[in-house]
């Protein structure tokens, strides 16, 4: 396994992308999407074709869908590099569950990307606009942000420091004595960025769409939201029992006033007849009337990392792994038409055997963004293991949709500068 991990950890800004994805769910106890498929109104495309393939908690996002209860959807973008193909995913992630009620929420990670990747905040701000314009040709609608620039999210991060101490930090992250302050600093405004939506607009379910490489923030997040809360709600054999954390004794004192024919004990307060969900939600309101945050504990989704077009990892470090959205034609059909296939050494073996497309870049820049429908995708699929479509007429034709993919959302980025700008 090539996770560039360290004693059992995942390091959140590796390289690698070769994972074993079996093993890390067992590992790190992330449940596989099929657990929570079912729940949907619908089923996206992107778990359709096995990109998102986990989840942490992801069932309380798809009951909201369902019941039209409010739920946040937020992740972030480490402006490091002008945005590409690889980006793009996770996006339309973001923008499928605006579409399907979510409040939409998008940090531009500049803080970030200055203390891990020595990004001048010029640049931060002239990637992260580039970032935006993307976000909003694909339709995004809700807010976005710069770390740098939310004193929310600044005072979030401080309030979120003081419920974690640095060993819990090196134990999840490898940091050593070598390591910048800066680092855990970006570390801690990343989650103060998943837990931002509750605070900007309320508490609610709140969805974090990552790459599994991220799965320690979300981890994180979740222990230390666990910790802001006053109370824990415990459901017994015949009631329910509201247990004090930290919370004054007015506010234990404020449940047990709120729920006539309550017990109230010392620390805590026996609530009989009543749903363990009702009396969550007057727990969560009097943690707030007490200056409490009210926290839901964060949701995940895992999606599978898209190759670069040589194989290995897409990043904008390596030129001939990606093409940006603005990239010359000549270059861009350079790149396509060199590009690593999952064809056999000889096209006597290719006839023969067949091609294995999903190993295969150029199979899977249309199984992410190129082949809209799944009839069209599944006879690219059956025309490359059948030996009937040789790697070169393949590429050739992923070229004819990637030109056309390009022009029209050169456009459409263009449509949408001012909305970055603004």
């Amino acid at each position: 396994m090539n996770t560039e991990e360290n004693g059992g950890r995942i390091n959140p800004w590796g390289t690698a992308q070769s994972l074993d994805y079996e093993r890390l769910f067992a590992e790190f106890g992330i449940e596989p999407i099929e657990t929570v498929v079912d729940e949907l109104p619908e089923i996206p495309p992107f778990i359709r074709r096995g990109i998102v393939i986990g989840h942490r908690d992801y069932q309380q996002i798809a009951a909201a869908m369902r019941q039209g209860t409010p739920f946040h959807v937020l992740t972030g973008f480490m402006p490091s590099g002008l945005p590409h193909l690889g980006h793009l995913m996770v996006m339309k992630e973001v923008v499928w569950h605006v579409e399907h009620g979510g409040n939409g929420y998008i940090s531009i990670a500049d803080r970030e990307a200055h203390a891990v990747r020595g990004i001048s905040w010029e640049d931060c701000d002239r990637y992260g606009r580039e970032y935006l314009k993307v976000l909003f040709a694909l339709g995004f609608k809700g807010k976005t942000y710069f770390q740098s620039r939310n004193e929310t999210v600044k005072d979030l991060a401080f309030e979120s420091s003081i419920r974690v101490n640095l060993s819990e930090l090196q134990a999840i992250y490898g940091f050593g004595p070598e390591t910048s302050l800066s680092h855990p600093m970006s570390v801690i405004t990343q989650v103060a960025d998943i837990l931002y939506p509750q605070v900007d607009s309320y508490p609610a379910p709140t969805l974090v769409p990552v790459g599994v490489d991220q799965d320690p923030h979300l981890r994180l997040t979740r222990d230390i939201a666990h910790k802001f809360r006053m109370f824990t709600v415990e459901v017994r054999e015949n009631y329910v029992s509201v247990r004090s954390k930290n919370a004054p004794p007015a506010a234990l004192e404020r449940i047990h006033n709120l729920f006539p024919g309550s017990r109230l004990f010392e620390g805590h307060v026996d609530i009989f007849g009543e749903t363990a969900e009702r009396v969550s939600t007057v727990a969560r309101e009097v943690e707030r009337e007490h200056g409490g945050y009210g926290f839901y504990s964060p949701s995940s989704t895992y999606h599978i990392f898209m190759p670069g077009l040589q194989g290995g990892k897409m990043s904008s470090s390596i030129p001939e792994s990606l093409f940006g959205f603005y990239e010359e034609d000549a270059s861009v059909r350079k790149k396509i038409m060199n590009a690593f296939t999952g064809g056999r050494s000889t096209l006597e073996e290719q006839k023969r055997l067949g091609g294995e497309p999903e190993t295969c870049p150029v199979f899977l820049l249309n199984l992410f963004h190129l082949a809209e429908e799944d009839v069209d995708l599944e006879e690219i699929r059956r025309r490359c293991r059948e030996g009937a479509l040789m790697c070169g007429a393949c590429k050739k034709e992923t070229l004819s949709r990637v030109m056309e993919f390009l022009a029209d959302f050169r456009d459409r980025m263009d449509e949408v500068a001012h909305l970055a700008e603004d």
